[in-house]
């Protein structure tokens, strides 16, 4: 019976996750030629085995989906936008951390013009929401009462690190630059590293994730984000910052399978926004210079 109920979270989260992508791209997009990029994102294995397990993983990622959908229209949307707020506070406090920053800067920055009250209303909000949270956020790493909030972090930080790289699956990041370990964050095990059967499955997954990614890597890319709307600003920012505080405790390659299928909807949004805009001016330019070749053709003909 609790595997049903972990599982209908899990399914309403990629519930709200298709709402979420759909309502703010109308347009379609394939990859690899004629792959639907969202079919494909939504059927990935590695995301259904871990948000339908019995755990917090199928509850937090239908909070943080939940939260994405809301968010584009807070006003209509309160109800869903607090219970997604609250569900992810009492799972996970300082990934409600990641999504109010996140969320601060993308009406911040977005290119949108939006209200002053409703802005104002996601601020107090948001602002609020942080402030009580922020006891429980600290006294997860036991810094509720520190007096050198950095130090005391790299403490945590190196402590939890070491625990989780004794297992078999283990990978010393301590060490590692911070591009490489956000890259093993983001894309290992990549089939040489693989624990187990599963480890090869979550290769190929991995693989589909750095195919993805290499196509927001051009100049292309900062000009668009620079100029993106609210919830692509705050999709980079959640996705970014989770990773960023993650790579610091994360170890185990076990853990990072799992912990990772919180954020990488994020990412995927991103990239999928990013595509549909560029196909979308490809379909305007092609539009324009056919309107210019008929009028040019009504012209010669008169």
């Amino acid at each position: 019976m609790m595997m049903i109920l972990f599982g209908w979270l899990g399914f309403l989260g990629f519930l709200f996750a298709y709402l979420f992508f759909r309502e703010n791209i109308p347009i379609k997009v394939n990859v690899f030629k004629n792959i639907d990029f969202l079919s494909l994102i939504l059927f990935l294995p590695n995301m259904h085995f871990w948000t339908a397990s019995l755990g917090k993983g199928s509850i937090i990622f239908f909070g943080l989906m939940m939260f994405a959908y809301a968010i584009k229209y807070p006003g209509k949307r309160l109800i869903r936008l607090i219970l997604a707020g609250a569900v992810i506070y009492f799972v996970r406090p300082h990934v409600l951390l990641f999504v109010g920053f996140g969320t601060l800067l993308g009406y911040m920055s977005g290119r949108e013009k939006i209200a002053f009250w409703k802005k104002l209303l996601v601020y107090i909000g948001m602002i609020g929401g942080l402030v009580l949270a922020q006891e429980q956020i600290l006294a997860m790493a036991g810094m509720q009462n520190t007096d050198n909030f950095v130090e005391n972090f790299e403490n945590f930080s190196e402590d939890r690190a070491d625990d989780l790289s004794k297992s078999g699956s283990g990978v010393d990041m301590t060490s590692y630059p911070l591009p490489i370990k956000l890259f093993t964050f983001w894309f290992r095990p990549l089939f040489l590293d693989a624990p187990g059967v599963l480890g090869l499955i979550v290769s190929i997954e991995n693989f589909i994730y750095l195919l993805l990614f290499v196509k927001i890597l051009n100049k292309r890319f900062w000009k668009f984000i620079k100029k993106s709307p609210i919830t692509v600003k705050m999709s980079a920012t959640v996705f970014f910052t989770s990773s960023l505080a993650l790579v610091f405790v994360m170890s185990n390659l076990g853990i990072i399978m799992r912990q990772k299928s919180q954020v990488m909807y994020f990412l995927f949004f991103v990239i999928y926004y990013f595509l549909a805009e560029e196909k979308y001016k490809k379909i305007v330019k092609i539009k324009k210079l056919r309107n210019l070749q008929a009028k040019e053709e009504q012209l010669i003909t008169t």
